[in-house]
């Protein structure tokens, strides 16, 4: 991270960039601090009834600059993979407010909830080599989707989601989180083993939706060890019961302007 004399601007390189309409790669980002403007966006109903539009909203009023690109509309910033976009808004909120975020967690062995104070710079983070753009994921399933003929499809292909994805689906996140992410795979997903492209289109979120809940683990743990940028895994110790679990890093306070 670098940041402009006045300490107003800070510039980054994204876990893997954005690629425009000519092939060309920009993976260097500038974003500058939140100014009232950016809590207005925060607080205006609009934008809260989506939460992927909302993140769109927010680093595009904060982005300075994008690899050479001249700073036009929105495009860019939906078009970014979900990756850039969090390790941005990760910035976005360190630069703004502090590296330090309380977080609560709670412990599936005893119910009981630990504090913790997170670094955010802290955090691990993976980049691409320069000029690499990630590969689709492969996931085995053990289970598979067992389609009308009878036939059992295990081989999963996905891209990794944009911001254009979340976006589109965050409706149906907001009323029912576990639809929402059916609605995000499916979008993702380039093919199921023998399934043809025209009844995967058809089928659409149905088919995540009957996968077994083994096969669901699997393909967000094939996602989130293939995806670049920072690692939201957290462990942590419970410190009531002494028992470790891993879990999300906790974001409920992640942009509170209080």
């Amino acid at each position: 991270m670098s940041a402009t004399p006045q300490g107003r601007e800070f510039e980054f390189t994204l876990p893997i960039g954005y690629t425009d309409d000519e092939g060309h790669l920009h993976t260097q980002a500038v974003l500058r601090k939140m100014t009232g403007r950016e809590e207005a966006i925060l607080a205006d109903r609009k934008n809260q009834r989506n939460g992927g539009k909302l993140v769109t909203e927010l680093l595009q009023s904060c982005l300075v600059r994008l690899g050479d690109l001249q700073k036009n509309g929105r495009g860019p910033v939906a078009g970014l993979y979900s990756v850039d976009r969090n390790y941005l808004l990760l910035k976005l909120r360190s630069i703004s407010f502090g590296p330090e975020l309380e977080a609560t967690y709670h412990c599936p062995a005893c119910g009981e909830s630990t504090q913790y104070v997170e670094d955010l710079e802290a955090l691990e983070s993976r980049r691409l080599a320069d000029g690499e753009l990630p590969d689709d994921v492969g996931v085995e399933l053990e289970d598979g989707y067992l389609d009308k003929e009878g036939q059992t499809h295990t081989a999963v292909r996905l891209r990794l989601p944009t911001g254009v994805d979340e976006e589109a689906v965050a409706a149906q996140v907001r009323r029912n989180p576990s639809l929402g992410k059916n609605a995000l795979l499916a979008r993702c997903l380039k093919s199921m083993g023998d399934v043809p492209r025209h009844r995967l289109e058809a089928i659409g979120p149905r088919i995540l939706a009957e996968l077994t809940m083994t096969d669901r683990r699997r393909i967000d743990r094939a996602l989130n060890e293939a995806a670049p940028g920072i690692d939201m895994v957290r462990t942590i110790e419970c410190s009531v019961c002494g028992h470790e679990f891993k879990t999300s890093l906790d974001l409920s306070h992640f942009l509170a302007l209080e």
